[in-house]
Order: structure tokens, then sequence, then C-alpha cells
């Protein structure tokens, strides 16, 4: 089965890349993960001038698919959250304009990975959980810092705790709340009205040079989080299983 739908629309300059795993909340496996960065690769190869992100059915994202994490290797389990970084880092570098439309979930990769868009839309049941420390897991954390700030990153991180979409949409993690799918439709009108303006050219240079740039710091706190010893325990007891 397709972990990933990309719906273009060439005469509205409007790429949508759709996350269709529905009935595991469009969690992140391994084919999942590779489906999405091959699906970038091919948008970034010839940009549109706005790439729609969503998931399918009444979730986000429900970031890492724990299913089977514990019969994994370390090394293995090591490699499966560097993908899941590298795939974020690649979202983050898209030369045009990227737009996450939030429903439901988007917990822990699957929050970074609408933190990774340039603008952020949600319904009034968006929310939002960042986990990863909960097990002691560095994903995201500098990024969600330079989109948020340090104080109220350092709030979310240190705490769990989940962030609804009015609270979301108070510190910048969502950019719009709209009512519906037809709200969102009217929002992506009002972007590419706005943003349309400038050539292919200046777009990617406006992104690039707005961006934060710490990405092989990011990539070596991951490794390091991943490497310290007890790893698998820590999922356990987080999960409720130790």
């Amino acid at each position: 089965m397709a972990r990933v739908t990309l719906l273009a629309q060439p005469e509205a300059g409007v790429c949508t890349l759709r996350l269709d795993r529905a009935d595991k909340a469009n969690a992140l496996d391994v084919e999942m993960v590779d489906a999405i960065g091959s699906a970038l690769d091919a948008v970034a190869a010839d940009p549109p001038r706005l790439l729609v992100l969503e998931g399918s059915g009444r979730n986000f994202c429900a970031g890492f698919d724990f299913n089977g994490y514990d019969t994994l290797g370390d090394g293995e389990l090591l490699w499966r959250f560097v993908a899941i970084e590298q795939m974020l880092q690649k979202l983050r570098a898209m030369p045009c304009v990227t737009l996450a439309f939030v429903q439901g979930g988007a917990f822990g990769a699957g929050a970074d990975l609408a933190a990774a868009c340039t603008f952020r839309v949600g319904v009034p049941s968006a929310r939002f959980r960042f986990p990863g420390f909960q097990f002691g897991l560095a994903l995201g954390t500098r990024a969600l810092a330079a989109l948020i700030g340090q104080q109220a990153a350092r709030g979310i991180l240190l705490s769990g705790e989940v962030v609804d979409s009015a609270q979301a949409l108070a510190i910048g993690l969502l950019t719009a709340v709209v009512d519906s799918a037809d709200g969102f439709a009217a929002e992506v009108d009002t972007i590419n009205a706005r943003f349309g303006r400038l050539d292919a050219a200046s777009v990617a240079l406006v992104l690039r040079n707005t961006a934060a740039r710490d990405a092989d710091g990011d990539l070596a706190d991951l490794v390091r989080s991943v490497a310290r010893p007890g790893l698998k325990q820590r999922i356990a007891a987080y999960r409720g299983e130790a």
C-alpha cells in the first residue's frame, strides 16, 4: 500500500503531499519515512509555488511508529531515528513555500513534521505534543526553539504536555486556525496571493536565508541521545510497558 500521495495542481501552482496511513494515524514507519523523502525529492526537482502537507483521516501524524521497536537492534533503532531527522531536514530545506494542514493529533516526529513547514494552519481539533525527551530523544529541538522562542520551547519540551490549537496559535506553532477544510482552501488561496509574486529563485533565497542553520548539530544531538545506554528501556517506561 502506498504510504503517501502526491497531488499536483499545476494551474494553481500547488502540490499536495498527503500522508496515507490513516489506520495508524499516519505514524512514521520505515516505508512512510522513505516515501515522504522520495516525494520531497520529486517536488524539489520541479518546485511549485506552494507544497501542502496533510494527513489522511482524523489525525495529521502520530510520529514514530513504535510497533516492534523492542525487537530492533540498537543500530537499527538509531538508523530509523536518523532517517526521520534527515527527512525533516529535507523538508526544512525545500526551495518552495510549504504549508502544513494540521487536524487532530500531531505528536512527536509528526509535530516536528508540521513545525518544519513555512506556515502551519490547523483546525480547532489540532493538538501538538513533543514527548521525545520523556525517553531521552533529541529530535528537532533547535528548530522548535527557533520557531516559537526559547522559553516556549523549553516549557513544551520539559513538560511533554499537549498543546491545543489556541495555545499553538498564541506561540506561533500554528500560523492560523480555520474552522474547516473549506477554510483551509481559502487560506491556501490567500497564501498563494500574498507570496506568489516572487520568482522561484527569490523564494528559495528568502527561505534559505531565514532558516535555522545547524543541521549537523541537530543530527549530532540526535545520535548522542539515541546512543545513550538504555533507550529501549526508556521507551518502554514512557509507553507504560516497564
